[in-house]
Order: structure tokens, then sequence, then C-alpha cells
């Protein structure tokens, strides 16, 4: 087997549902707040989801390459679930408590010197966004064997 993990389907079907998911929210930010910020090219959180749209573009590849009974798609479609579960609940509980500690850090250094170090409150996703992410990464995945 000389196929090296660039010219593998389906790591290049995952590779593409993360940078279409990412270029979507570079582009929306560029749209709706006239300002170009590269930083969305690798941000977590935001619509839609790259983590979904990545594991859904891999179990979908994984899927045309050796079918739906296959264990390697098994494999990659309890992998999408765990992520995309996670993406929706754990990672968003962890910026919604995030969120509120920044605002007690805030209220507590109007009275005392602490840190001004923010935690990061974009980090996971409303169900939409890893719907979105998930249709994405279908798609992803149906192109790069379409292509």
């Amino acid at each position: 087997m000389n196929e090296s993990l660039f010219h593998n389907p389906s790591f290049l079907a995952a590779l593409l549902g993360w940078f279409a998911a990412q270029s979507i929210k570079f582009v929306w930010n560029l749209i709706t707040r006239r300002e170009i910020d590269f930083r969305y090219m690798i941000s977590t959180g935001g619509m839609p989801s790259a983590h979904s749209a990545s594991v859904s573009a891999l179990a979908t590849s994984v899927a045309i390459r050796d079918g739906f009974g296959s264990t390697p798609f098994a494999i990659a479609l309890v992998f999408a679930l765990i992520v995309m579960f996670d993406a929706q609940s754990v990672r968003r509980a962890a910026g919604q408590q995030a969120r509120l500690l920044n605002q007690i850090v805030q209220e507590l250094f109007k009275e005392h010197h602490l840190s001004a170090h923010k935690l990061a409150e974009l980090l996971g996703h409303t169900r939409l966004e890893v719907l979105a992410g998930l249709l994405l990464g279908v798609a992803a995945g149906i192109a790069v064997h379409h292509v």
C-alpha cells in the first residue's frame, strides 16, 4: 500500500468538510462585520460546526468506500456521533460556564486587582450548528468521491 494520507479520499473529505465550515464562518464575518479576521479560520464554535462537518465527511467517505455495513464505517460513525454530541453538549456547557465566570471576574475586577484574561466563551455549538455541519460534511464527503 503506497497510498499517502493526502491521496486518501476519506482524509481529504474530512479536510474539505472542516475547511468549508471555517470558510463559511470567515465569509459570514466578512459580510456582516465588513472586516477580515483570519481567526475565523481556526476558531471553535459558530455556524456551521467544523467538527461536525469534518467527522460527518469522514464517515460519509468511509461509507462510500467501504459500505454502510463495514467495520471502518461503524468506527467512523460512532466517532462522529461522539464528536457531535460533545460539540453540542459538553463543549457548549463549558462555553456557557466561561461566559458566567467572565461576568463574575468583570464584577470583581471593578473592586479588586484580578487578571484581565478572559476565558474562551465560544466553544460549543447549538443543535442547529451541529446539524448544519453534519449536512455540510455529508456534502463534502460525496463531493470528494464524485470529483
